[in-house]
């Protein structure tokens, strides 16, 4: 019965994890009705909103993990969801159940039809409605898409949160950082205090001039501090030390971070900016920073995130799929030991593809181009066009499963495969695995 109820919603509501832009629903008058129609959940418990163009998962699944680290009953929003749609809404790491997926189409179906909600749009009143149920006492809730326009705007949380800004889904959110910055900002409500990030000349303006206008404090990392430790590619790979500061106050030192990635040191300041404000506001123990980056993994089963997968070869994906993400993959790859690299990569169709093929390394590696089982995915003769100015050694590997197997054949135990370009891939990816 779940399978038919998530073929249904997947076919019948318009998805942009399957069909992009055309299921983009601007405002916020369709998730009102929902939101109505269900009785209003999102009024029953407190949140967290997050907001930004890269890290705002990695920033979610920290608050969760914090929020449970504190004794709290706290539920989780985020998306998309890597392998089954019940990942993106859980209560203390623990995944939202088939049943209670059947049973709320099965209540609500009906009365949703005259409203031609999107796909995103019900889940949303799907997580709320399941978090009121769940009585939690503070729900993470990152944005789908934006900010301001976002189905999950309609919340007023006791903090918000933009984690960076950067340059995607221009035709929905504007061609400019000023003009995306805007649309983040949307989230920064009246008299609640804002965390911004990462932040430049450009955007920065923006969200000072919100924050004012909106009488919301406006609280930055400037002054947070994380210093990591190196460590060696010798398996097994567990962990990064890193010690926290707060301008030369040391919060933390030597946490073990599950978080192997370096650009993850950007959203744990993140992280750890937010988490200090709600430690002074809730009379949390600041010990609870710690615990919640060094249990993060185990509390809300976090995925993606430069996972290593196996040792031998080490094999990593990670979802990093726009220029920014990129930037920091090609940067971590350069701290990572490896004979030769090979790489399973697959794009969506409205992402700047070309932008990060000119990034990535030409010499000793291998890039097994794949299409991922969607309809957004961009086709590998497609890539393989785009990929020919920039010199690079490219194998037509088809699907993800056979791209995927391409590379495990080739790939010596000294060697590194990386699985990465799309959050589409690499779900395939971890349902293969």
């Amino acid at each position: 019965m779940y399978q038919t109820i998530l073929d249904e919603i997947f076919h019948a509501y318009p998805m942009y994890h399957k069909i992009g832009d055309k299921a983009y629903k601007e405002g916020l008058e369709n998730i009102e009705s929902l939101m109505a129609v269900v009785g209003q959940p999102h009024h029953h418990f407190k949140s967290i909103h997050v907001a930004g163009t890269n890290g705002k998962g990695s920033v979610s699944n920290l608050l969760a993990s914090f929020f449970q680290e504190a004794g709290y009953k706290v539920g989780l929003f985020t998306s998309p969801h890597l392998v089954d749609f019940k990942e993106r809404i859980k209560v203390n790491g623990r995944e939202i159940s088939e049943d209670e997926v059947v049973d709320f189409f099965a209540q609500y179906r009906e009365s949703f039809q005259p409203i031609s909600p999107s796909f995103f749009e019900i889940t949303v009143a799907l997580a709320f409605d399941y978090f009121r149920k769940k009585k939690v006492d503070y729900a993470i809730v990152e944005v789908g898409l934006g900010g301001r326009l976002d189905a999950t705007n309609i919340i007023i949380p006791e903090l918000s949160i933009i984690t960076n800004i950067s340059l995607e889904h221009t035709a929905l959110l504007g061609d400019s950082i000023e003009k995306i910055a805007h649309e983040k900002a949307g989230i920064i409500k009246k008299g609640v205090p804002v965390v911004i990030g990462e932040y430049d000349k450009e955007s920065l303006p923006v969200f000072v001039s919100v924050a004012k206008d909106k009488n919301a404090t406006l609280l930055t990392t400037e002054k947070i501090r994380i210093i990591t430790s190196k460590f060696e590619n010798a398996p097994p790979i567990t962990h990064q030390t890193v010690s926290i500061f707060e301008n030369d106050t040391l919060i933390a030192e030597n946490v073990k971070s599950p978080l192997l990635a370096s650009y993850q040191v950007k959203n744990i300041a993140t992280f750890v900016k937010a988490a200090l404000y709600l430690c002074e506001k809730l009379s949390i123990s600041d010990k609870c920073i710690i615990s919640a980056i060094e249990n993060v993994i185990k509390n809300v089963h976090f995925q993606g995130r430069w996972q290593i997968l196996n040792r031998h070869p080490l094999t990593i994906c990670d979802t990093a799929h726009n220029l920014a993400g990129f930037v920091e993959i090609v940067k971590q790859l350069k701290e990572t030991d490896y004979r030769y690299l090979h790489v399973v990569l697959g794009f969506a169709n409205d992402k700047d593809v070309q932008a990060m093929l000119s990034l990535l390394p030409r010499n000793n590696a291998t890039y097994y181009l794949c299409q991922a089982n969607s309809a957004r995915a961009m086709e590998v003769s497609i890539v393989e066009k785009m990929a020919q100015p920039f010199s690079l050694k490219t194998v037509n590997g088809g699907s993800v499963e056979k791209s995927y197997n391409l590379a495990k054949q080739s790939a010596k135990k000294e060697d590194l495969i990386l699985i990465c370009g799309s959050n589409f891939v690499i779900g395939e990816l971890l349902g293969l695995v």
